[in-house]
């Protein structure tokens, strides 16, 4: 790089950390100041007067409450924001920026050029004069998506065209340029592969600096209400959607938060993996959950089958599986709730001091007493507004009970005093709202006045309708809660009459082997056991049954590893989060919990939405791994010939045969040690858990970290983790424990070695008893090493 243009980029740099300095100056004296206001404001507390004597001292004791919380909120934001401004500008300082732009916004060479400079955030000084600028804002679009010469780019004003003269990308390090290079392409190749270059950690970083042309598509399309990502192992497809969610928030700022944003991703794990994407980019994290969290924690008090178990005890026949994981079945669910608006809905008594209160068959009356042009949600509104009115009717009838005298006649001092100054108390409700309630709590409070009766009949019948409505209480939150609705029975009957609604044929079922499935069920039922593709079912219908219409305050929904859902599981979220745009990714060659279900995946998923707004990108292009281990891994497909390896060298995968599993160990260990000396971090990839477990104790290897859990988070050196743990995640070298026949030996175990062997990217070790895997036949001898 000639020295001349050396030294211009050094004065510019030196200008903009100058003017960062400052800022950061201005800002610390900004937080000072809000904290001596919020310290004022505190201390003011002390002049705001109680007055409680009269109606309008309790409306001017709020109002002046009310202007101080106001005060303090207000300083507390600006605090906040000073804050957070202070943090991202002390993290930007020492790498302001990673790319230079030159381009004038005419496409003929004879426009005014300008020079904007891409960082991690915009700054600008008090004059407004912008020295970095975002790399989501629009026109930061240029510097990714094409080279010299005439580029288009999107702004919320339209498509604009430009020039572009010069791109010149930077890495600075502590506010020292450490390289500097002009390039004629989107990301030039030296900073790739200096990024790829690098060790592996137990965070994902941002990918900013190297975002590629493809990538960019995924991050900036705000048109689809479906955008589907394909991508091979190691395309950056999660890295570039997390880049998406930032620049979401950012494109939508004052419109969308964080707490708008879901991502489902495949295992806790991987959600501790990717947490410090967001805020290394100044975003909060949006909300991270697998779908097991989802459905199972509206189901607490059934245990909802795990991941490992989903992976290594979940036998139910393909074809089963099919069935119920498919669109099909999802509108025979549809269809069978459609049809309880006429008869067969399925009701429990509600009971109340071991008797029906209000009986199942009363219930029933009741819900279908109402004209066929409800809806579910309307008929049980109704319903619900009817059983409420009986509840309440009912009280004067329980107050002359024998109970209610044996409650009072049982009262405890303590008892009778809560009852007492608890006043009127009406169904459903905690207490009263009215200014003379207020008045009256705040007398009793202070002792001032205490209630007087007229007469002791007086005394009991306020006494018993206090306890009676007590009592009542648990029946009225059934009734909201629609706890009356038997879900279980409703559930089991479903399934029964599933073939009324749903053609067993088209998937090879007979009725007969359906009903026998369906007592497998039914028993687990019982025992409080449900896989994942039941309580799929379960909540769908549930939520048919009570008319929810799902989480409508989320405006984006992210899937990671699609491949792994069914097309059912992705209706019902589809149902579930109805205003949400939808961007799911996956690689359909890594299905190793779906197989060969997830063939239409793709066709079934875009069904669910209007065909005018969905679009589909597709990443062939692999950057985790160097060409020989991707060469290797995509070999082990069918057809993996669509991958495409970056040019970055490396040694070969080697194979290892034993004879025995005590020379298989010593093989590791010596493997071990050759990564240790080579500061490689491994992973230790098992088929199942029970291979996990009990390697660890073959090893006895203090240095080494079992993972069992996805509740464990990533530790540094080596690891041992189960293949369904490791989906998504990268390691400077991979180790493949059993990779014979005693592991992968069946076909629909192809795509499961491959996950496991694309995790790695520096290294791939395949460790195996007596003989390695039959998979491995198709892959050419040439593209791997034999030790034996």
């Amino acid at each position: 790089m000639d020295e001349k243009i050396k030294q211009v980029e050094e004065q510019y740099l030196k200008t903009t950390l100058s003017a960062m300095n400052q800022s950061l100056t201005d800002t610390e004296l900004e937080i000072k100041r809000t904290n001596k206001n919020i310290s004022d404001v505190s201390k003011s507390w002390g002049d705001v007067r109680l007055k409680t004597d009269t109606y309008s001292g309790i409306v001017e004791t709020a109002m002046s409450v009310r202007q101080q919380q106001q005060m303090l909120a207000e300083r507390e934001n600006s605090k906040s924001r000073a804050e957070r401004r202070y943090e991202v500008l002390n993290k930007q300082i020492h790498n302001p920026y990673f790319a230079r732009i030159d381009f004038s916004e005419s496409v003929s060479e004879s426009g005014e050029p300008e020079t904007i400079y891409i960082g991690l955030g915009s700054f600008s000084d008090d004059d407004n004069r912008y020295f970095v600028y975002d790399w989501r804002a629009p026109v930061a679009s240029i510097y990714y998506d094409g080279g010299i010469g005439p580029v288009e780019y999107l702004t919320p004003d339209g498509t604009q065209k430009a020039n572009v003269t010069l791109k010149r990308q930077f890495q600075i390090e502590d506010g020292v340029i450490v390289t500097l290079f002009d390039t004629e392409e989107a990301i030039g190749d030296a900073m790739l592969m200096n990024a790829l270059s690098g060790e592996s950690s137990t965070k994902m970083k941002s990918i900013v600096t190297t975002i590629q042309k493809e990538q960019n598509k995924i991050i900036r399309n705000t048109s689809a209400d479906l955008l589907f990502v394909q991508g091979a192992a190691g395309s950056g497809k999660t890295a570039a959607v997390l880049q998406r969610v930032a620049y979401l928030l950012y494109r939508y700022r004052g419109k969308l938060t964080s707490g708008q944003v879901v991502l489902f991703s495949p295992n806790q794990l991987f959600n501790d993996y990717i947490d410090q994407v967001l805020p290394e980019l100044g975003e909060q994290n949006m909300i991270q959950m697998t779908f097991y969290q989802y459905a199972s924690r509206r189901l607490p008090k059934m245990s909802v089958e795990t991941l490992q178990e989903r992976f290594e005890l979940d036998h139910v026949n393909n074809r089963l599986a099919l069935a119920k994981g498919s669109v099909d079945m999802f509108n025979a669910v549809t269809n069978y709730a459609n049809s309880l608006t006429r008869q067969g809905m399925k009701f429990r008594s509600i009971m109340f001091r071991g008797e029906p209160f209000i009986a199942k068959e009363r219930m029933a009356e009741i819900y279908y007493q109402y004209n066929e042009n409800y809806k579910l949600s309307q008929r049980l509104d109704a319903t619900r507004d009817t059983l409420m009115r009986m509840l309440s009717s009912r009280i004067g009838t329980e107050m002359r009970k024998d109970w209610v005298d044996l409650e009072i006649e049982n009262l405890s001092k303590e008892e009778y005093d809560e009852l007492v100054g608890a006043g009127r108390v009406r169904m459903g409700d905690n207490e009263e709202n009215d200014a003379a309630a207020v008045t009256r709590r705040t007398q009793l409070g202070a002792g001032e006045q205490e209630r007087e009766f007229s007469s002791e009949k007086a005394e009991r019948k306020f006494l018993a309708k206090q306890i009676t409505t007590r009592a009542l209480k648990p029946l009225a939150r059934q009734v909201r809660r629609a706890s009356f609705l038997n879900i279980n029975a409703q559930f089991i009957e479903f399934l029964h009459e599933l073939p009324r609604f749903f053609d067993l044929a088209a998937y090879q079922l007979s009725e007969a082997e359906w009903q026998t499935h369906v007592e497998h069920v039914v028993a687990n039922l019982k025992n409080h056991q449900m896989s994942l593709a039941d309580t799929t079912l379960y909540l769908y219908l549930y939520d048919l049954m009570t008319g929810k219409h799902g989480e409508r305050d989320i405006r984006f929904l992210f899937i990671d590893e699609v491949q792994d859902y069914t097309p059912f599981q992705l209706a019902f979220l589809k149902f579930s989060f109805p205003l949400a745009k939808f961007t799911v990714l996956g690689d359909l060659n890594q299905a190793i919990f779906t197989k060969d279900n997830a063939a239409n995946l793709q066709e079934d998923l875009a069904s669910l939405f209007d065909s005018e707004r969905v679009d589909t990108v597709k990443l062939t292009q692999t950057y985790r791994s160097t060409q020989q281990i991707t060469d290797f891994t995509k070999d082990i497909l069918l057809g993996g010939q669509d991958i495409e390896a970056f040019n970055r060298n490396g040694e070969k995968p080697t194979v290892k045969i034993a004879d025995n599993e005590t020379e298989l160990l010593n093989k590791l260990r010596q493997q071990l040690q050759q990564n240790a000396k080579d500061q490689d971090s491994t992973a230790i990839i098992t088929k199942t858990l029970a291979d996990a477990k009990l390697l660890a104790q073959q090893l006895a290897d203090k240095n080494v970290t079992l993972i069992q859990s996805e509740n464990q988070r990533l530790a540094l050196g080596t690891i041992i983790v189960p293949s369904y743990l490791a989906k998504g995640l990268e390691f400077d070298a991979v180790v493949i424990w059993h990779a014979d026949w005693t592991r992968y030996a069946a076909e629909d175990e192809r795509r499961l070695l491959y996950t496991v062997a694309s995790r790695a990217m520096h290294r791939l070790t395949l460790l195996a008893e007596k003989s390695v895997t039959p998979l491995l036949d198709h892959v050419g001898a040439e593209r791997y090493e034999v030790e034996k």
